[in-house]
């Protein structure tokens, strides 16, 4: 059975949801980070060759799920939209541990930020600063983006009709006309 038309609707549809989930996390981030560089979709047929299936599947680095999702913290419950626009509670918390410091102090060295004793007003180590926040991640948690929650509803929602469509040309080219 030939399958073009679906399959290059849906490839369509990863494209743009790919494209908006990049363009969030850029807004959301200024851009250029890791996160954006893994995410990808991929249009999977399976089934028969005269019942074919399809299925979309998408792929980022595990930690895109926390960014997108949130983490709730020991103190604050965090929130999200789903794609579908329900508001739901993060399925992510922090319990006993905090943010390893020696990552947060490449970021903070990275961002060139200085942390200040209160008492003194002396500079502190990135690693006391890296520290210091972190307890206040776990505490709080990681608000979430929503970055790919967003455009997979829109996604959805703008080619959802359009796939009624695909389908039905594709099964009018597949009608072999009998004598």
């Amino acid at each position: 059975m030939n399958t073009d038309n679906v399959e290059r609707y849906l490839n369509s549809f990863g494209k743009q949801v790919v494209n908006r989930a990049k363009g969030n996390l850029q807004k959301a981030k200024g851009g250029g980070t890791a996160l954006e560089g893994t995410i990808r979709f991929e249009v999977v047929q399976t089934g028969t060759l005269s019942a074919p299936e399809f299925t979309v599947q998408f792929y980022m680095s595990a930690y895109g799920k926390y960014i997108d999702k949130g983490v709730s913290g020991t103190k604050v419950k965090q929130k999200y939209k789903d794609y579908l626009g329900k508001v739901i509670a993060s399925p992510y918390k922090y319990t006993t541990k905090q943010p390893p410091p020696d990552i947060l102090a490449k970021w903070i060295k990275k961002k060139g930020l200085k942390g200040r004793d209160e008492k003194t007003g002396r500079f502190i180590s990135h690693k006391s600063l890296a520290f210091i926040i972190g307890r206040k991640i776990k505490r709080d948690g990681i608000k979430s983006l929503a970055f790919f929650q967003k455009p997979l509803g829109l996604g959805m929602k703008q080619y959802s009709a359009g796939l009624a469509e695909a389908l039905a040309k594709d099964i009018i080219d597949n009608l072999t006309p009998t004598n």
